[in-house]
């Protein structure tokens, strides 16, 4: 039986080695409620900022998800995966040429809007089955590429065979095909090698809880860390 209804968000710090459904699924045994969502999927592999929306909070939870997004990562050249990132299986390897700034600044130069080919690894359906499970069939199937947007993107540290970057970019965007694209333009192939989502909208990493905090915390202290919806609604400007 769920205790008091309790309804706002919450910012929650993911950890790696676990889905956001984990996530979920911890949030609903410490804050002892059924009702309760997350808005956009962060893989295993990936870190950082996961909105979690409970009660009535769920009714905006639409509009959350459509918010624009801010990520740090890095990409390895040189080589590619199945999966366009680190927990897949190698495919091609290739000689890192020598570049410059300018050749790298080139390669990331995905601004504004342009289409975009989701990967097979992807939660997208295809007569109504996720791309992803028919890709762990090995099978592939032509999608669609879909229209995304880069605001801006920052290359914050090259450490040759590995670049780290930032990028703050449209709902629906894929950092791991972004990462893969630029591979492609300097012609050695990468895949991205981490991940971390630090925004989403006017919501950043500032105000949440860690995973561990959310397992083994107390629920009323879990709760007062929640963002109420008057509150949620003056920080979107709404």
């Amino acid at each position: 039986m769920d205790a008091k209804p309790i309804d706002g968000v919450l910012l929650v710090d993911k950890g790696q080695d676990m889905t956001s459904h984990d996530v979920v699924a911890v949030a609903r045994r410490t804050l002892n409620t059924k009702k309760i969502g997350h808005c956009g999927t962060l893989d295993p592999m990936a870190t950082g900022l996961l909105i979690l929306v409970v009660g009535k909070a769920t009714k905006i939870q639409d509009l959350l998800m459509a918010e624009d997004k801010e990520y740090t990562g890095s990409l390895e050249l040189g080589k590619t995966t199945n999966t366009q990132d680190a927990e897949g299986e190698v495919e091609t390897e290739a000689e890192v040429p020598e570049l410059t700034d300018e050749d790298l600044t080139g390669a990331f130069e995905f601004r504004g809007d342009f289409y975009q080919l989701p990967p097979m690894v992807s939660a997208i359906k295809k007569d109504g089955v996720p791309l992803y499970k028919l890709a762990r069939k090995g099978k592939e199937v032509q999608r669609d590429p879909r229209l995304v947007h880069v605001y801006t993107y920052r290359i914050d540290e090259i450490d040759l065979p590995v670049v780290h970057f930032t990028v703050r970019c449209s709902k629906g965007f894929y950092v791991r095909t972004y990462a893969h694209d630029i591979g492609q333009k300097l012609g050695c192939g990468a895949f991205l090698k981490s991940l971390r989502r630090t925004r989403s909208g006017k919501f950043d990493l500032e105000r949440s809880v860690t995973f561990d905090e959310l397992k083994h915390g107390e629920r009323d202290d879990i709760v007062s860390k929640m963002l109420s919806l008057p509150e949620v609604s003056r920080l979107r400007g709404a």
